[in-house]
């Protein structure tokens, strides 16, 4: 299977329309200045992440004289409903949303457009719906890609600059996708199939379980027990005599997991390296397990940079301004393209982990050791 790199997802009268149908949404809102309130609904705390992200936005929003009701609903999709409608009906000027499942929100979505409160979807997009007004997040096609990328990196098929590795393979390599209510993991599996395709058609890498498809990879929830579980019946059903030299996976969370399935069958001891694991968010924990040589990388989003964004869309909305964009095609959320910032997302290894994180002021050297 091949997986094109993005291109515009709709005919560009389609586009045009969807984009023009947002600015007359939005341009139809109250406008509300300093004093307003804005409900903030994150996924849960049990990803450093997604607090980081909740605190990040609330300070922000704070220090511009906005009023802010943070929620998290611990991936619980009825409780995520019931916050925002507990948001709405207490008069909530903007609401910005990091939904559990992409799909679930629409009538909550549909309350806040009766009552002309306006939306931002924040890093996973809200689907389904036509009344998402704005969308913050990263470049996730261009995540996959770098995650792919890392991986070949630390097989040595490619150098760090691109050009071709002194490794020819064949390489045994497991594939591993975000939850499937997510609309990131699809764009991050799809990013990393563009690069990684190529290489599996020319039998450099050989995904010895045969597992290829999005549906089969996926990890519900983002959950690492789930990812581990599915690593361990990877090495009994498919690793007898052979051995693991890579592994994609999509999320920090999910890496440990995977580690934890890899440690218990040997790998990381006995001069038995570990396989290359890839990951992404850069959380604590494994940014110290790629410092103790254990997961090769993950991909920095640098929450500060999306908060930020974020709080200058939401300043700009609810003062009745255009926030700026720099994407209206590839965001098509099943009902329309919503306008999107898309920001950088940055490889962290363990040859630049302290440029990237601590000397940027993300982490504090102490937070590493």
């Amino acid at each position: 299977m091949r997986f094109p790199k993005i291109a515009a997802v709709a005919a560009l009268a389609v586009v045009m329309s969807a984009c023009g149908s947002a600015e007359k949404t939005v341009d139809q809102k109250p406008q509300a200045g300093e004093g307003a309130t804005v409900g903030v609904t994150m996924p849960t705390r049990s990803s450093e992440r997604w607090i980081h992200d909740g605190d990040n936005i609330k300070k922000a929003l704070e220090a511009k004289g906005y009023k802010v009701d943070l929620q998290y609903a611990e991936n619980d999709i009825p409780t995520q409903a019931n916050q925002l409608e507990n948001q709405i009906t207490k008069g909530a000027n903007l609401l910005i949303v990091a939904s559990i499942d992409g799909t679930a929100l629409t009538s909550q979505l549909q309350q806040a457009a009766d009552s002309k409160i306006p939306v931002i979807s924040y890093d996973r997009l809200i689907r389904n719906s036509p009344n998402v007004d704005y969308y913050a997040t990263f470049d996730n096609f261009k995540v996959g890609v770098q995650q792919a990328t890392s991986l070949l990196t630390g097989l040595k098929v490619l150098n760090a600059d691109g050009t071709p590795g002194s490794a020819t393979g064949p390489f045994n390599i497991e594939l591993f996708a975000g939850s499937p209510d997510d609309n990131n993991a699809t764009f991050f599996f799809n990013g990393a199939m563009s690069v990684l395709q190529p290489h599996i058609d020319k039998g450099t890498l050989v995904v010895k379980s045969g597992q290829t498809d999005f549906k089969t990879v996926a990890i519900l929830r983002w959950d690492p027990a789930t990812a581990q579980r599915r690593m361990e019946d990877l090495l009994t059903s498919t690793y007898g005599n052979a051995k693991v030299d890579g592994v994609l996976s999509p999320y920090d969370g999910l890496s440990i997991g995977i580690l934890s399935a890899l440690k218990s069958s040997g790998y990381g001891t006995g001069g038995q390296p570990y396989p290359i694991v890839t990951g992404q968010d850069a959380e604590v924990g494994s940014v110290k397990s790629i410092i103790a040589g254990e997961q090769y990388s993950t991909i920095h989003k640098d929450t500060r940079q999306l908060a930020d964004i974020t709080v200058k869309m939401a300043d700009a909305v609810l003062k009745g301004e255009k926030p700026e964009v720099n994407n209206t095609t590839d965001y098509d959320n099943g009902e329309k393209v919503v306008p999107s910032y898309l920001l950088e997302p940055v490889i962290v290894d363990k040859s630049n982990y302290e440029k990237v994180l601590v000397e940027s002021g993300y982490y504090t050297a102490d937070q590493l050791r």
